[in-house]
């Protein structure tokens, strides 16, 4: 059977896991990008709103959950690529190694970094810099992770059609720039043009806004919550990753 059909092994997606993670620790200016920069941008803005009661409240929360897709995405995309080019991606998928081990692997060690991130930038801002929420901090700790993993995902999907890591980068604009404009974040999305609100509805950084404003308001777990927020980016997380494998090339031509 093709490496490419061959069925998922927990085995080769925590070797790739691991091995990710190793390259990770040899890097510093990537693990403060991942790890310091989210913490160091919330508390910027929470000064900046310092003369501004509750502003940072009523932007401090969404801002927490596109900090980390944005970094997620940026590093993903770029590491991937950079698999590719060097070729250590074709050697892989030359092993007994599928591309669902491959993106699953990845997915899992930018995951445990994305728990990391989230932890960090949620204590920052719940416990340092005194973001009022009414519901569970815990909540805005799941909606921040979810959003790092759909960065991830994003990141290992348009990676598949760069040629360069500059390239790469440029996807930025038409990937998430459109999100962060039509998330909420600037104005309601019910106030927005009839047909850029339709719009919002498909994008997935819509949902994750709501489910931080939702945390923010509520002193209880919603239905919204569960099924319009947390299930939606969930699934566009899972849905993008299976597009990665599906879209994963072995060398940049």
């Amino acid at each position: 059977m093709s490496t490419d059909t061959a069925a998922l092994s927990p085995a080769r997606t925590l070797a790739t896991a691991g091995r990710v993670l190793r390259q990770l620790r040899h890097d510093p200016r990537t693990v403060a990008l991942l790890l310091v920069v989210p913490v160091l941008m919330i508390t910027l803005l929470r000064y900046v709103f310092d003369a501004g009661t509750g502003t940072f409240d009523a932007v401090g929360a969404s801002l927490l959950g596109i900090f980390p897709l944005i970094t997620m995405f940026l590093v993903t995309s770029i590491a991937t690529l950079r698999e590719r080019t060097s070729g250590t991606l074709e050697r892989l998928l030359s092993m007994p190694l599928g591309k669902g081990d491959l993106i699953a692997g990845y997915a899992l060690a930018f995951g445990a970094v994305a728990v990391a991130q989230s932890l960090l930038a949620t204590a920052m801002s719940v416990w340092v810099l005194g973001l009022d929420v009414a519901g569970s901090p815990w909540l805005l700790l799941l909606v921040a992770l979810l959003d790092a993993l759909l960065g991830t995902a994003l990141g290992l999907f348009v990676s598949a059609f760069a040629a360069s890591e500059f390239q790469a980068v440029q996807f930025m604009p038409a990937v998430i720039f459109p999100q962060l404009l039509l998330c909420g974040l600037f104005t309601p999305r019910d106030r927005m043009h009839p047909v850029l609100e339709a719009i919002s509805d498909f994008l997935p950084m819509s949902y994750a806004v709501d489910g931080m404003n939702r945390v923010l308001t509520h002193t209880d777990v919603t239905a919204d919550f569960h099924r319009g927020d947390v299930l939606i980016v969930a699934g566009c997380a899972l849905l993008v990753l299976c597009l990665g494998a599906a879209t994963l090339r072995r060398r940049t031509t």
